[in-house]
């Protein structure tokens, strides 16, 4: 079957595409405000390291707190009100940030604060999208969906910081958060006008939440290729938000590059993300869902590599720019068909809990990740901080390829 025919089958499911559409705008401007935050904290406020990682952890930290609750309880009720309620939400929380910076009452303390809310809000959002799109498209379609969405999030994560660092440039970080404000509001809404069916909730005599949520645990963490994957993808989630806490520091503060090209490199990276996503399905139905994710995890530390090599120089804006591009398309080229893999194995009583354990621990991870790699910059230095990520990312690339993931097939 042709690309072309995926795509048009894909397109003749009306209700995928409407929310394809609110998941397109949604990311738009998500990564105007990804790099937006990080300009406002360094630029504007002056953070160190330290308070970027602290930042960057505030992002994940409910899902480290609230991860496996929040799973438990989405799989008692319908996902669509939660998709649409927390957008809405979000968009509110974010539009109190350049309330706050117009009155002259940002700080880091407050910006830290406005961001913890807004991570609890995108928990319930996340696991509840990943849970509505098996209701959208056939399990044999499910591969190609996610690239699709995936497409979508690479481009977005490519063009989004380009325009969020012009913006910053020439208005200013806080007004530039708007964009993403707006974005959520858009996305709430026409995720409103979706009309699928979901399951009855069936309520049974008894709540018992704890062993709710074992269940899940026990699901994600016994599965013989589910929980090696989950346990790589923490590993992995630890070591490259190491990275990522010290990057913004390094290219702002250290090498002295402006917001604008620090947006240019995470632009790059879109290409390769958008290119890892276009990759995901053929190479998937190629090779297994197994050898991808391997393989994918071995570009990780390659890309990572480069960037404590970089200098203030046009060879080193280069080399940070390769860096971006060949983390993305590492990072994309296995995410559409892990996540196939593990919506098609997994009950749908089951998919709330399994999808908020695994993406709860991974952003616990980045919680710490976040933390580690601020302190250890400030410590040792930015480049031995990134040296250490690096390694770290190998030996979890060592890991997954001497466990059962290899063998995964969809």
């Amino acid at each position: 079957m042709s690309d072309r025919t995926e795509r048009t089958t894909l397109l003749h499911h009306k209700e995928f595409v409407r929310f394809w559409v609110a998941d397109t705008v949604s990311l738009a401007g998500t990564h105007v405000t990804t790099l937006a935050l990080k300009a406002v904290a360094v630029l504007t406020l002056g953070a160190t390291a330290t308070e970027a990682g602290v930042l960057e952890a505030a992002r994940w930290l409910p899902y480290l707190l609230f991860g496996l609750v929040a799973g438990a309880l989405l799989d008692r009720r319908r996902r669509l009100p939660v998709l649409v309620g927390t957008d809405l939400a979000r968009a509110a929380v974010l539009a109190l940030i350049p309330l706050a910076a117009f009155t002259g009452t940002l700080t880091m303390p407050l910006l830290i604060g406005l961001v913890l809310v807004f991570g609890t809000l995108s928990l319930f959002y996340d696991a509840a999208h990943q849970s509505f799109l098996p209701l959208l498209v056939p399990t044999e379609r499910l591969t190609d969906a996610n690239a699709r969405l995936e497409q979508t999030r690479s481009a977005a994560q490519g063009l989004g910081p380009l325009v969020g660092g012009a913006l910053v440039k020439f208005i200013g970080g806080p007004p530039a958060v708007l964009v993403d404000a707006v974005s959520y509001l858009v996305s709430g809404l026409v995720l409103a006008t979706l009309r699928t069916p979901e399951r009855p909730v069936e309520a049974p005599a008894k709540r018992d939440l704890r062993g709710e949520v074992r269940e899940g645990l026990r699901w994600v963490y016994r599965h013989e290729v589910l929980r090696p994957l989950a346990l790589g993808s923490h590993a992995w989630f630890l070591f490259a938000s190491m990275v990522t806490a010290v990057y913004t520091v390094l290219v702002l503060d250290e090498l002295g590059f402006d917001a604008f090209l620090f947006g240019v490199t995470f632009a790059v990276g879109g290409v390769g993300g958008l290119l890892g996503a276009s990759l995901s399905g053929p190479v998937g139905r190629r090779f297994g869902v197994g050898p991808v994710i391997v393989a994918a995890r071995w570009l990780t530390p390659v890309g990572y590599a480069l960037v404590p090599l970089a200098t203030s120089s046009t060879t080193g804006f280069v080399l940070l720019c390769a860096a971006q591009f060949v983390f993305m398309l590492s990072a994309i080229l296995d995410s559409p068909v892990e996540m196939a893999y593990r919506q098609s194995i997994t009950p749908d009583r089951l998919m709330g809990r399994m999808n908020a354990t695994t993406r709860s621990v991974n952003r616990g991870m980045i919680v710490f990740g976040a933390l580690l790699g601020g302190a250890l910059a400030d410590w040792l230095g930015n480049r031995p901080a990134l040296w250490i990520a690096v390694v770290g990312l190998l030996g979890t690339a060592l890991g997954m390829t001497c466990s059962a993931v290899r063998r995964a097939r969809l």
